[in-house]
């Protein structure tokens, strides 16, 4: 449930204290201070989106010029072959295809 901002209307309108209510995103806004009794009223912000770790984030970080600049030496599966082509990467250790069979 998301917690939401609300202050505190001094006699003469303006702001007073903060203080925070865990709400649903549902129910009313409240219009009096649930202890208190004095009227209230919500703040408005910015959400706390985290962007960090969306999927346009994680498609940038799995790219194969992202990963051959950090280091990796990524392969990706041929469906047909069953071998394992080199996608990203510049290690000369790595060889360019793997066969499955190596593996074992």
């Amino acid at each position: 449930m998301p917690t939401y901002t609300y202050e505190e209307i001094l006699p003469d309108g303006s702001a007073g204290p903060q203080f925070e209510v865990i709400q649903g995103m549902s129910d009313p806004p409240l219009s009096v201070h649930p202890q208190t009794g004095k009227p209230i009223r919500k703040v408005l912000g910015s959400p706390a989106l985290n962007t960090r770790y969306s999927e346009k984030a994680n498609q940038r970080a799995l790219d194969n010029k992202n990963l051959t600049q950090k280091g990796f030496t990524q392969y990706e599966k041929d469906k047909l072959t069953g071998r394992y082509h080199k996608t990203a990467g510049n290690d000369p250790r790595a060889p360019e295809t793997i066969d499955r069979n190596d593996l074992k």
